[in-house]
This record gives C-alpha cells, structure tokens and sequence, in this order.
C-alpha cells in the first residue's frame, strides 16, 4: 500500500472544538493555518490516490469542515499516456 501526500483547504478556519473532534477521528492529518487560510496535510496510506483522498474528504466532512480544493505536487498524479 502506498502512502499519498496532500493537502486540503478549507473553507473557513476550524474552531477549537472541530479541531478536537478532527483529530478524534483522523491520525494521519496536520490541521494548521496559512495566511489565515486553514489547511490540513495528509499522509495518508490507501491502495490508490481517489481512495486516499475519498476517504480523507469523508473525514474532514465528519469534523464538520468544508473543503474548498485539494492541492498536492505535480509528480503526485500520474498519468498514463
């Protein structure tokens, strides 16, 4: 199983209780704030990249967080030509 790196930003900036209950149900995300903006890293261990981040998505959903966009390195995704 492969371990995929990314990161979600949010829609708005987590309030102490849904950091709390954020890490409650997830051990492989970093909440933090950039520029005011709330981010949270993944490293997350999934057969497949839609699998890692469907499940991660689902996660943060939970927490009561709303993504705004997925952001990862260029060499992250590949594509098969």
């Amino acid at each position: 199983m492969k371990t995929h790196e990314f990161t979600l930003v949010l829609k708005v900036n987590p309030s102490d209780a849904k950091a709390e209950k954020f890490y409650g149900i997830c051990q492989d995300g970093t909440l933090s704030v950039r520029c005011g903006v709330g981010h949270v890293l993944f490293h997350r261990p999934a057969k497949s990249l839609e699998t890692a981040l469907l499940s991660a998505l689902a996660d943060v959903r939970a927490a009561g967080l709303s993504v705004a966009r997925v952001e990862m390195a260029p060499e992250a995704v590949l594509v098969r030509t």
